[in-house]
This record gives C-alpha cells, structure tokens and sequence, in this order.
C-alpha cells in the first residue's frame, strides 16, 4: 500500500435520514487541491440533494464512489491526502 494512503483521510457519506443516497456529481478530480470545509461531492436521496464536504485540507487522492453509485451512511465516498502545515 503506497505511503500516501495509509496516511490518507476518509470522505465518509454521512447519515442524512433517507437511505441509501446516490452520488450525484464530484466538484473535485483527483490530485486536485481540496480545503477543509469546501463541498467536494453532492450525493441525493429522494428529491432532496445533500453536499459533502472536505475532512481536510489537502490533495483529492481518490474518488471510491462513482456518480450514480448508491451508498449508505458510513461508507467510504473517496480520499484526501493531507498537506501538512496547511
């Protein structure tokens, strides 16, 4: 496993009440610069569109869930490779 993720940090879908939500869109590429706290991906349920953002900031290490890919809370969106000192 490359160093880069074991030290990489988890995009968790997040509990939103309506099980499971479907990954609609991803705003960030991979090996693009993420910040803490911006929207990286918007996943729906229903008629209702929920944005999931950030853990950290860092670089965009990998997308695990694909646009139209159903999901349940807890499970694991994609990763973020921290920048240290940012």
């Amino acid at each position: 496993m490359p160093a880069e993720t074991t030290h990489a940090v988890p995009v968790i879908m997040p509990a939103i009440g309506i099980e499971p939500a479907v990954v609609s869109v991803w705003f960030a590429e991979p090996g693009e610069l993420v910040y803490e706290g911006d929207r990286i991906v918007e996943v729906s349920a229903g008629a209702a569109t929920f944005d999931v953002a950030a853990p950290v900031t860092g670089r965009l290490l990998e997308q695990r869930a694909l646009p139209r890919d159903r999901l349940q809370p807890g499970q694991v969106l994609g990763l973020v490779t921290p920048n240290p000192g940012s």
